[in-house]
């Protein structure tokens, strides 16, 4: 029997609706991509950050989102969430350092940025098109972690 390796890097893309039910779908999504190749260690750094942006894409925006989850070399993960609003919040737009206020970690909502600060490896976001109609409009937020990442136990 010939067992085919899959090609690197590999993509899964999914497109969201608004609807706080995508949420769940991104997250069911990611569990089941991740395991499938074998990156049951990273799954709930991964389902735990995807979640964070899909919230903010449905909280801060009235259209759809996209979802597209990416295997890189070296076993690291890219995950990238689209969204219609071009506002790229901190840190993504560049400000790495503790002067960017972020909801403090009791806080009940506002926490997933920090979330990403503190769990990925790198983080982005890029402002998409120039918003004349049918030439896209919106921004990506992504982040990277290494594929064996875990999260660290919680202490209460």
């Amino acid at each position: 029997m010939v067992t085919v390796a899959p090609p690197h890097p590999w993509t899964y893309a999914l497109r969201l609706p608004h609807d706080p039910r995508a949420v769940r779908v991104a997250r069911v999504t990611v569990r089941a991509a991740l395991d499938g190749h074998g990156m049951q260690d990273a799954v709930d750094v991964v389902e735990l950050l995807t979640s964070e942006l899909v919230t903010n894409a449905y909280l801060h925006t009235k259209g759809p989102a996209s979802l597209r989850l990416t295997g890189l070399s070296g076993g690291r993960l890219r995950i990238g969430v689209w969204d219609s609003d071009p506002y790229i919040p901190a840190p993504f737009s560049g400000a790495r350092d503790d002067s960017v206020p972020l909801a403090p970690p009791d806080a009940e909502t506002g926490r997933g940025l920090r979330l990403v600060r503190e769990h990925a490896d790198s983080w982005g976001g890029w402002a998409l098109g120039d918003g004349a109609p049918g030439r896209g409009v919106g921004k990506l937020l992504w982040f990277e972690v290494d594929g064996r990442a875990k999260l660290p136990l919680l202490r209460k």
